[in-house]
């Protein structure tokens, strides 16, 4: 980059940027811009796919991840340029917004600056380019919302196979259609209906992670489990048929807000005040017994005193309880969450079938489920070892995401890269009709959209130009929108029939952000980075202050 310090107005030089200030402008800027966002869009283009790559990640301290999703490979790489964060930032908001699709969303941006750069050498402005990437979006969005299958949401076949094409080639075959059926069940259960609309919050949906056993015996449980244990040794383990009663109270005589000083003169007093704190913590739990409560969850503390007494009175309690677990016990029990002992009634308990304590891996857990018809619902991802249980963390994410957007929003559309190619087809027809400068543009998305079947050919060994070419001309045909790249069988075949099918919610999405994306670095023009000179200095002025403080305080 060049050094920018001096600019003239009428012949005389006026200071305008710090000494050893950077500044980069015009077409070189752009060039550098997109350089560095397919650089990142290259990195990424390699995972996409069932056969796409793994990437193994290392951060500062040490700690690997291995996996082949987008979101947390961006999220992981310590990227530096303001370019590639945006991208991480686009990548965020793909996973936010749709849960999938990320890599799709970031190869998208990649291919369309790259189809902008050959226009940018054409001398066509970049206004010009976005202009007619917006244009392109919205013919590409009308003809897949157009296209797009309505499906029932109660159809549990077609959402499980959803489930499945997001999880394809993540993790074991045998293991993808239980963890789908898993995902599907979950998001069935939490889904809500108001004024004609679904709504799912995936906060509602616990994932529990513990290392040791199979993937295998991941379970669902229709209700929560704490990761804590049961806090005296004296009190039951399992309860069954539950009355719970849910505090954000502790069990604990409570000390003044003020400093207070109580003079005692006699051994006698000092025995009231024991009594007395006692008496009130007894009452306590006599209060609890007599509303027929067998099992307590505060996000407080409990009393020693407090713990004897409930276990003598047979009530199972657990304390401290993170207070998203809390918010989960309300909606998974029906109870009601009280802030003061005193107030707690019998319509303010919950319900569960079973609260239990059980040994996971090397760490106890109570888990509280069989609530009838429960708000939110827990799943425990077991594994053999700690990565892979994150992995099936990540793919088990990405399926109820995908599950839930059908459930929201309840079309589909085939996968493989069928719905690009088919938007692509739109926007070539759609570009004969467009005049001027903004026609190359058009034509130029469409080209960018071929980027995703593309990278699905090459990332499974086969040759791209074949797979375009017998893609193009079976979308030509009437029922050509449904054929897409099976990669298992390396041909063009009908996707619908085969259940390889996704939301169209993720692509209409990932087709936004990656034009957002394209247009945004599209229009920088200028870049002017401030003097790392200037942050050295500070920094050695500050150790210089630091060091004279020490001199005088010895």
């Amino acid at each position: 980059m060049s050094q920018a310090v001096l600019t003239q107005i009428g012949g005389v030089p006026v200071l305008v940027l710090k000494e050893g200030t950077q500044r980069a402008f015009g077409k070189e800027a752009l060039r550098l811009n997109i350089m560095i966002a397919r650089a990142i869009a290259e990195v990424m283009r390699t995972t996409l796919g069932p056969k796409g790559m793994d990437k193994m990640l290392i951060d500062s301290l040490g700690d690997i991840t291995i996996t082949n999703d987008g979101a947390t490979i961006l999220d992981e790489m310590d990227v530096q340029h303001p370019i590639a964060k945006l991208l991480v930032e686009i990548s965020k908001s793909q996973e936010e917004e749709a849960g999938d699709g990320t890599t799709t969303a970031v190869v998208l941006a990649g291919a369309l600056l790259e189809e902008a750069e050959k226009l940018l050498e054409k001398n066509i402005h970049p206004t010009v380019i976005v202009s007619g990437f917006k244009k392109a979006l919205d013919v590409a969005t009308e003809h897949l919302r157009k296209v797009a299958v309505p499906v029932s949401r109660t159809d549990v076949d077609t959402l499980k196979k959803i489930a499945m094409t997001s999880m394809g080639g993540k993790i074991s075959e045998t293991v993808k259609e239980y963890f789908a059926d898993l995902a599907v069940k979950a998001v069935l259960q939490v889904a809500e209906e108001r004024n004609g609309k679904y709504y799912v919050d995936l906060d509602n949906i616990q994932i529990v992670k513990k290392h040791g056993a199979s993937l295998l015996d991941t379970q669902l449980v229709y209700g929560v489990i704490v990761d804590k244990e049961v806090v005296h040794a004296a009190m039951p383990k399992r309860v069954i048929n539950a009355k719970i009663a849910l505090l954000d109270a502790p069990l604990e005589v409570e000390k003044p807000e003020i400093d207070a000083e109580i003079r005692i003169s006699d051994p006698q007093q000092m025995r009231a005040f024991l009594e007395e704190e006692e008496k009130i913590l007894k009452g306590y739990v006599d209060k609890l017994k007599s509303l027929g409560v067998t099992a307590l969850f505060t996000t407080k503390g409990i009393d020693d005193i407090a713990q004897y007494y409930l276990a003598k009175a047979g009530i199972l309690a657990v304390r401290r309880v993170k207070r998203s677990d809390i918010e989960k016990l309300v909606r998974a029990t029906g109870g009601r969450l009280v802030t003061n002992i005193e107030d707690l009634t019998e319509a303010d308990l919950g319900f569960a079938g079973l609260v239990e304590e059980r040994r996971v891996g090397d760490e106890k857990m109570v888990f509280v489920e069989q609530c009838k018809n429960p708000r939110a619902v827990s799943i425990l991802v077991r594994g053999g070892f700690e990565r892979l249980v994150d992995e099936a963390e990540r793919n088990l994410d990405d399926a109820l995401s995908v599950v839930a957007d059908v459930v929201e929003e309840p079309y589909i559309l085939p996968a493989g890269g069928a719905a690009e190619i088919e938007a692509a087809k739109a926007v070539r027809a759609f570009a004969t009709k467009v005049g001027g400068r903004e026609q190359y543009a058009v034509e130029a998305f469409a080209r960018a959209l071929e980027a995703i079947p593309k990278a699905l050919a090459e990332n499974a060994g086969l040759d791209p130009i074949d797979i375009l070419t017998e893609l193009t001309h079976k979308h030509e045909q009437p029922d050509g929108w449904r054929y897409g790249l099976d990669v298992y069988q390396g041909k063009v075949v009908d996707m619908m029939a085969l259940g390889l099918i996704e939301p169209l919610t993720v692509k209409l999405n990932a087709l936004k952000v990656a034009v957002e994306a394209a247009s945004m670095i599209l229009r920088i023009d200028e870049i002017i980075a401030a003097s790392k000179l200037e942050k050295e200095k500070e920094e050695k002025k500050g150790e210089e202050e630091k060091k004279e403080e020490k001199k005088e305080f010895d």
